[in-house]
């Protein structure tokens, strides 16, 4: 039985001495001093649990240096919040097997001392979560719908195009200016200004996320037998709505730890219903106001 505890055992110090090396490298590109320490220390416990396995196992390890550059990267790109979250999820059963080795200590610190340390951590953009939210909601529902009447109603993408950029942007100056007056009414006059960036910025990405296969159709030329480039495009557009709500709710679910699949249905279910009510809504002014296409 010792050559498996044995194995176990490397499994383990091999995950350590990978995260070890993690947190140091974020705590290099990490300017705020507060999160900086943090992460340093974490990084010092890591390496202590590795230097503890290392004596029972007598071997030394090398690190995953893939894991490594991959964790770094999610946090250059989707913030060190959710790279140290994502890591320690796709660690969750280490504390179990711990015990089951009989390090106990090792497997209280991984249940008590990180996660204290990392609820600590503080980074800009999860505060400001509730304004991304509110945008990239609020742009997903409204122009998915008004898209869904547009494209039915007028059936050219060029028509379609056009309204639906100007109807986003519009819209985007609209939610961000919204955000601001409801920041200041609230008090929050230190922080309205950057509430009303995150809202503007996440509205007017998803708006371009959501028009641009109209933008792409139009400029290739696309031809599925069978399907008019109007109706594929809005096909895109609806995969697209579906991509970008999985996507954001699959980053909520790590950083905030929530259940992913009831808020990816509920804001699926939403759009779709939406864009149904609205191809309805643009199919009947079409015959009603007689619109030649």
């Amino acid at each position: 039985m010792e050559g498996p505890r044995i194995n176990r055992l490397l499994r383990l110090q091999k995950m350590e001495v990978t995260e070890a090396e993690v947190y140091r490298r974020l705590a290099m590109i990490e300017p705020d001093t507060k999160n900086k320490s943090i992460l340093e220390e974490i990084a010092l416990e890591e390496e202590r649990h590795a230097m503890t396995i290392s004596k029972i196992t007598g071997q030394e390890v090398r690190m995953n240096l893939w894991r490594v550059w991959f964790q770094v990267f999610l946090a250059k790109i989707l913030g060190f919040t959710f790279s140290v979250k994502m890591m320690e999820k796709m660690e969750k059963g280490a504390s179990d097997e711990y015990r089951r080795l009989g390090l106990e200590e090792i497997a209280l610190e991984e249940d008590e001392h990180e996660r204290r340390m990392i609820e600590m951590l503080d980074e800009e953009r999860l505060r400001y979560s509730g304004s991304v939210v509110l945008g990239m909601s609020d742009a997903l529902v409204e122009l998915t719908g008004a898209l869904a009447g547009l494209t039915f109603a007028l059936q050219d993408l060029k028509l379609v195009s056009v309204a639906g950029l100007v109807t986003g942007i519009s819209a985007a100056f609209s939610m961000g200016a919204s955000e601001y007056l409801s920041s200041r009414a609230e008090k929050k006059s230190e922080s309205a200004l950057k509430a009303a960036m995150y809202t503007w910025i996440s509205y007017l990405a998803t708006v371009l996320l959501l028009i641009s296969p109209y933008l792409i159709i139009q400029a290739t030329n696309v031809d599925v037998s069978g399907l008019e480039d109007h109706s594929i495009a809005l096909l895109c557009t609806f995969i697209m709505g579906i991509f970008i709500i999985g996507f954001f709710n699959f980053y909520v679910s790590v950083v905030e730890e929530v259940s992913f699949r009831s808020r990816f249905f509920e804001m699926s279910i939403i759009l779709a219903i939406v864009s149904i009510i609205s191809f309805g809504i643009g199919t009947v002014l079409r015959d009603l106001m007689v619109i030649e296409v």
